[in-house]
């Protein structure tokens, strides 16, 4: 074994952190375009690579994926592998960026692959020069032909493609069976039938739930999925901002209505006032497809057996089926390698292997072919009611594309925005031209041409 595990990023204070970030935004102008960290080799592949010496392969990932990193060097004895842990831009932390700016001033220090648990990351990491093109000859396009359908337009600009998504967070509506069948009720195809469902349910069964509208992903699970165009990227830095169209002001309704019944609770699904009151009252829950490990199976601990996957609800008349997103993450390959040939396997075999995607990995895999393998062992644990694989799948390629992955955080603008308003009895509907001017400050304010 050749690897050499450490790590870095400590936590930092919110003060220090803010500082980090004023010299990450100006570090970052002084070195836009990046350093070549040598003499140039010559262009190839869509970029100049650094004189390519072999050497130790740097990797940084999150401690989730430090499994991926030591499974591979366990499966590539013969690789000098450098595993760094850091908090893999956990909650929009930017330790990543703020690195890179620094690491582009000194010319040095560089990680060869990076993993960030943000989607976005390519929106600075290709102006820094960090980020390598993969589809200009380091990686095969038949190979990129099996993603899922779209999973990789975060990593894309220009058609160009800069990171490899490693999974996919695509929303579907999890329900409790066992509850559904002995209720008598049926699982809703349209969002008026789950409104009237949530209403009944209220009526007659107060206390259950069949959503929540308490987290900073609430948009990303019901109004992206609505189609409500309060983030729609039109270019690299451009964004359409419309909070008062139809599609989001009917959604927003519904919210509020469901709210007001009590059907929808407004509290978070990881609070411990959720967990101890609500996470044995959930009839149904609109939300990613990792909620069905993470919170069923693990932080509710719901008996197996009861849980089942339906179709996100659909508005009527609408011809082309839309979901949310929330979350997912990207792998980055860094374009001052000098170590290219092992850089490009191990993201490949990252991204793609059954070994780990397919039998290891928490999240649904972005990689097609990854993903059955994933969703077989899914149904292979017993702990699903019925097939939980057909509608995941079909979800993985209905993520609506109207809705972008800019610079700014859409879950940071509404926490600071609409949560406060929740908590005080306001309507969400009431708060849409405040969501709408805050987004398109936070857009301004980093660099976005804002059409309204």
């Amino acid at each position: 074994m050749t690897a050499t595990i450490r790590a870095v990023g400590a936590r930092t204070s919110r003060t220090s952190r803010a500082a980090l970030l004023t010299v990450a935004a100006a570090l970052t102008l002084s070195a836009c375009g990046g350093g070549d960290g040598g003499p140039a080799t010559g262009a190839q592949n869509g970029f100049t690579p650094v004189p390519q010496n072999g050497g130790t392969l740097t990797v940084w990932v999150d401690s989730t994926r430090m499994a991926a990193a030591q499974q591979y060097q366990k499966q590539h004895p013969d690789v000098k592998m450098d595993i760094v842990s850091y908090d893999g831009d956990a909650n929009g932390s930017n330790y990543l960026q703020t690195k890179v700016s620094l690491f582009n001033r000194t010319r040095d220090g560089w990680p060869d692959v990076v993993f960030s648990s943000q989607n976005n990351e390519v929106t600075w990491a290709k102006d820094a020069g960090f980020t390598a093109p993969l589809n200009k000859g380091l990686i095969q396009q038949s190979l990129l032909d099996s993603w899922a359908p779209g999973a990789n337009d975060p990593c894309t600009v220009d058609g160009t493609l800069y990171c490899l998504r490693n999974d996919l967070s695509q929303t579907v509506l999890w329900y409790n069976a066992t509850l559904l069948k002995q209720w008598g009720y049926t699982v809703p195809a349209t969002w008026p039938d789950y409104q009237a469902l949530g209403q009944k349910v209220a009526a007659e069964h107060p206390g259950y739930l069949v959503g929540t509208a308490g987290d900073t992903f609430t948009p990303e699970i019901y109004l992206w999925a609505g189609k409500c165009g309060a983030n729609q990227i039109t270019g690299p830095k451009a964004v359409t901002v419309n909070t008062s169209s139809p599609e989001c002001t009917r959604m927003a309704t519904l919210l509020d209505t469901l709210i007001k019944a009590g059907s929808i609770a407004t509290t978070s699904v990881f609070s411990s006032d959720f967990d101890k009151n609500s996470a044995d009252k959930i009839l149904m829950l609109p939300g990613p497809s990792w909620y069905g490990g993470s919170l069923f199976q693990g932080s509710f601990k719901t008996p197996a057996g009861q849980i089942a996957v339906a179709p996100m609800p659909q508005w009527p008349g609408d011809d082309k089926p839309s979901v949310g997103n929330v979350g997912g993450g990207t792998w980055l390959l860094s374009a001052h390698s000098a170590n290219l040939k092992a850089a490009t396997d191990f993201l490949t075999w990252v991204t793609t292997s059954d070994d780990y995607q397919g039998k290891q990995a928490p999240g649904y895999p972005a990689y097609a072919p990854a993903a059955k393998t994933w969703l077989a062992n899914q149904a292979s644990s017993g702990y699903y009611a019925g097939d939980i694989a057909r509608p995941l799948q079909e979800a993985a390629g209905q993520v609506w594309p109207g809705w972008g992955y800019g610079q700014f955080s859409q879950e940071a603008i509404w926490a600071a925005t609409v949560t406060p308003g929740l908590t005080a009895g306001k309507t969400i509907v009431s708060m849409l031209p405040d969501w709408q001017t805050s987004i398109v400050n936070y857009a301004q304010t980093n660099g976005y041409q804002v059409t309204k």
